[in-house]
């Protein structure tokens, strides 16, 4: 079995020193118990990733905890010659043998999806980690819906319990408009951590780019997450389709990595997995001190980070195409409804009537749509405050940012990004230098 590393999360981390309300916590705690919990979460994806710095952040802030992780692929192992040590454990358990070892311990645990594809572990204090999958793939399917697409596609994987999840809600979201929908699925889920996986792709991909191939286009195409996705631009390529014009892609887990190594870079559903990491430790904290037996933390997606694999405007409408393109492009540059129909060269009432026809929306919502869509990236995204955010999005001064952002999201901005971003603090972004905006104005 794997070795695994203890980490231990109470001292300094990063040059950083605790604050003196955790020195103050932690002074308490000194003479008590620290929890030794095992970590069967993958550090090879985002996905693990993410729910292991939601871990890592509770116990810092709870803690301090022992922290058993051995980092590797999907398959993990308990640590080896400690299991008697052990006070609780976090796992996404895909294989019967770890299955059976965690079953044998009858520790305190918090498993991740499991009840979605086989019964739930027979232990007196059981938790789960259950992704919201519907959500993901409506999200998705919004997206290309906005986009123009009128054709749609899915990738995933054979006898995989969330992608056959997040394929049948993609199906019912686009059938609801009207649309149909084709699905293709990869034999094998876990083929990348697998040492023959090059001679399984050449296996893999003649199949998919013949299904590709024989796609009406142009379609808009969701992929059960980003491995597939990467995968799916690779055959386009293979097969000679033009991305994003005629196949538009969209993963989740916006795994930057692979995102980014894509080509072109893979738009991807982001979720909140700290916030999600977090509440299981919390949930395992609870069922290890004996306060609860039962529970569940669901991973929920938060938005669309869209890059150019879904950067298209696919309308039949050529005049609306003109001019969806143009408020894409320009929204956040103090576009006016005026300078929309006078590029595209036809009347306002004309211009709104075919826009009313093609999605249902004026010009003037589209843009406020695009701005907000914008504003609400960056409030998720970045540490801007409120005011920078209004600039950026291209809103003439922050009372109107506030205005809009209350009337359509029914909330405002601040609580927005307060219950919807994730329990990490964002990545700070270069110092902004606002367009003659003030904090007050």
């Amino acid at each position: 079995m794997k070795s695994a590393t203890a980490v231990h999360s109470g001292g300094v981390r990063d040059g950083r020193k605790p604050s003196k309300f955790a020195d103050s916590a932690r002074a308490q705690r000194s003479s008590s118990h620290s929890p030794q919990v095992a970590l069967l979460l993958e550090t090879s994806t985002e996905y693990g990733r993410g729910l292991l710095r939601g871990v890592l952040r509770y116990s810092r802030l709870h803690g301090p905890w022992f922290l058993h992780v051995a980092p590797g692929h999907l398959e993990q192992a308990l640590p080896n010659g400690r299991a008697g040590k052990l006070d609780g454990i976090i796992a996404r358990i895909r294989s019967r043998k770890v299955e059976r070892r965690v079953h044998s311990l009858q520790l305190p645990c918090v498993v991740s999806s499991l009840g979605e594809w086989r019964p739930r572990l027979s232990l007196a204090r059981v938790g789960e980690i259950r992704t919201d999958s519907a959500s993901i793939a409506r999200m998705v399917a919004a997206h290309l819906l906005e986009a123009g697409f009128r054709r749609f596609a899915f990738c995933g994987f054979v006898g995989c319990h969330w992608s056959t999840r997040r394929e049948r809600a993609f199906a019912e979201a686009t059938q609801e408009r009207g649309f149909e929908c084709s699905a293709h699925r990869i034999t094998l889920a876990s083929w990348m951590q697998r040492p023959n996986w090059m001679k399984t792709w050449q296996h893999e991909q003649p199949p998919m780019v013949r299904w590709l191939k024989s796609l009406r286009r142009p379609v808009g195409l969701m992929a059960c997450n980003d491995v597939c996705g990467r995968e799916v631009l690779q055959a386009c390529v293979t097969a000679g389709l033009k991305v994003p014009d005629e196949v538009a892609v969209v993963g989740v887990d916006d795994d930057e990595m692979i995102c980014d190594l894509s080509s072109p870079p893979l738009s991807s559903v982001a979720l909140d997995l700290e916030r999600a990491g977090y509440e299981a430790a919390l949930l395992l904290d609870r069922l290890m001190k004996g306060q609860v037996s039962r529970g569940e933390v669901w991973v929920r997606p938060t938005h669309v980070v869209s890059r150019l694999s879904s950067d298209a405007i696919a309308h039949e409408d050529p005049v609306v195409a003109r001019a969806l393109q143009l408020v894409r492009d320009r929204a956040n540059q103090n576009l006016a409804v005026s300078d929309v129909y006078e590029e595209v060269g036809v009347s306002r009432r004309t211009l709104e009537r075919r826009f009313m026809r093609a999605i249902n929306r004026t010009v003037l919502s589209e843009i406020l749509r695009r701005r907000l869509d914008r504003a609400k990236r960056l409030l998720l995204e970045t540490d801007m405050p409120c005011y920078a955010v209004a600039d950026e999005a291209g809103f003439g001064s922050l009372n109107t940012f506030n205005r809009a952002f209350g009337r359509w999201e029914g909330t405002t901005a601040q609580t927005f990004r307060e219950v919807s971003r994730p329990a990490i603090a964002a990545v700070k972004p270069e110092p902004h230098r606002a367009r003659g905006l003030r904090s007050q104005s």
